[in-house]
């Protein structure tokens, strides 16, 4: 991938003076290690009345790949094929705006002792990519230039010359001018927008993203009209931090508004004022209730069925006495966001020897599952089709059959506690049913006694005396082959009423 910023000048301000701003010395090529390839810095010119500065950047995909063992930036679990043939090598994304930020760190800044004048002076510069991912296309990179003071001709880059009907690929060519920006405003737009372009970022998106966001984005983020697209394509669409980001520029703007500083407007509350207690979400609760029942039966070896995002297999990985851990979901994309939530690419050898994850439906027998401690289906049943049920629970209790198997899902009774669930509606538009106690508990013992388990029942979260938990749990024991299958404490309570 490739970019050259170029500038002009005359003999009192000789362009070469760019080599000063950037600290980069003209006469020289220079190459720079990042964690994803070499960064090459030189000069294609270096004259006094125009000098151009480039950056390639050379991505080493393969090594990328078996850097993070095939779990993280942007390469899905078993999506062996895209992980190895993509654009990353080619196209200006968010692996070229870190390279601007590690190789250009004190120009992104403003800083230059030999020439503090010139860093602080707008330049006429000219910023050239020429294959830039772009979606939403031209128009999107116009909205998100032109306010920052940037002429911009962009073109569509078409998916073959040879075959115009096949339309216009989503990489466009990019050329911004402008007479009006200091060097550093040019790069701190750069390293926000491209990433924001791309849609995209191959790096672990973590709460220090929003202090970079707000640092790159002074000056200009608070007032562009494009503030909500870009702090949440930036911060890869995490409701929380864009959350976040949106309350503080908000606040900025405010502060210009009343010509005051921040922390004057940001006073409403002391530091030391007294607080209200957060209730414990309902999926703390399940957590907690899901790894006592794994501590109680001393699994070691966990499955975690439908892992989604990797919340669980993120407690788990929290305490040594589960030494393997596998989370299995259908959705690749889902397993991504894990990876990444999981920092699988930077985990120390040790612990990345504990925990896998890959795709697979429950709907099919997978010899993967089988010789585990233990499986977890947290908020799993619920989101298949009732006639799928058996296919998913011959899968789990017929071929993988751990010794233990917990299971939760919503309590249909006890969502007329939610003030902001509508009559009728299931908590969640994939639900596909929501069981109340008794089917719940009518399902699971015939499933016991199938496959030759016991089978006890668990509240999770308050306990309504009218409707009960709003999450129940039911915890699957496997009996012995000469264990005779007498019905539990809880069975028999069952069929006592």
């Amino acid at each position: 991938m490739f970019l050259t910023v170029t500038t002009t000048g005359t003999p009192e301000h000789p362009a070469t003076d760019l080599g000063f701003l950037l600290h980069k010395h003209p006469d020289k090529a220079q190459a720079f290690s990042t964690s994803f390839g070499t960064a090459h810095v030189f000069y294609p010119e270096a004259e006094e009345q125009r000098c151009t500065a480039a950056l390639l950047l050379e991505v080493d995909a393969v090594a990328l790949v078996r850097r993070g063992k095939g779990k993280g930036r942007g390469g899905a679990p078993d999506a062996a094929l895209a992980q190895y043939v993509n654009d990353r090598p080619y196209a200006a994304s968010s692996l070229l705006a870190v390279a601007l930020s590690t190789v250009f760190a004190s120009a992104l800044r403003g800083v230059c002792k030999s020439r503090p004048e010139r860093a602080a002076r707008p330049l006429p510069l000219r910023v050239e990519i020429p294959a830039l991912p772009a979606r939403g296309g031209p128009d999107l990179v116009r909205r998100l230039f032109e306010p920052l003071g940037w002429a911009v001709a962009v073109e569509a880059v078409p998916l073959d010359t040879r075959f115009p009907e096949w339309g216009d690929s989503r990489y466009v060519r990019l050329v911004l001018e402008s007479r009006t920006l200091t060097l550093s405003n040019a790069l701190r737009h750069l390293y926000v927008l491209l990433p924001v372009l791309d849609d995209a970022k191959h790096y672990w998106v973590s709460p220090d993203e929003v202090d970079k966001l707000m640092r790159s984005g002074e000056g200009w983020l608070p007032r562009h009209p494009e503030q909500k697209l870009i702090t949440s394509r930036y911060l890869s669409r995490r409701w929380s931090l864009t959350r976040e980001a949106m309350d503080r520029l908000e606040l900025i703007r405010l502060a210009e508004t009343d010509d005051s500083e921040v922390e004057e407007i940001d006073n409403a509350v002391e530091a030391d004022a007294e607080q209200e207690p957060r209730p414990t979400p309902l999926a703390v609760h399940r957590r907690e209730a899901i790894l006592t029942a794994l501590r109680e039966h001393a699994a070691a070896r966990v499955l975690d069925l439908g892992c989604g995002e990797g919340h669980l297999v993120r407690e788990l990985l929290k305490e040594p006495r589960f030494t393997e851990i596998v989370g299995v979901d259908v959705s690749v994309r889902a397993l991504t966001i894990a990876s990444r939530r999981l920092k699988l690419d930077r985990m120390g050898e040790r612990q990345a020897a504990r925990v896998r994850l890959f795709q697979g439906s429950l709907a099919y027998t997978d010899k993967r599952l089988g010789g585990y401690d233990a499986a977890v289906l947290s908020e799993v049943i619920e989101h298949l089709d009732l006639p799928r049920l058996p296919a998913l629970e011959y899968a789990v209790f017929g071929s993988a059959r751990p010794r233990t198997v917990v299971v939760t899902t919503p309590n249909v009774e006890y969502n007329v506690r939610w003030e902001s669930l509508p009559a009728g509606h299931v908590r969640h538009r994939d639900h596909r049913f929501e069981w109340t106690r008794e089917e719940f508990r009518a399902w699971a013992q015939a499933v016991a006694e199938r496959h030759g388990y016991g089978v006890e029942f668990r509240p999770v979260g308050p306990d309504d005396p009218e409707v009960g938990p709003p999450t129940q749990l039911a915890l699957f024991t496997l009996r012995t082959a000469n264990e005779t299958p007498t019905p539990t404490a809880t069975e028999k309570e069952a069929k006592a009423a």
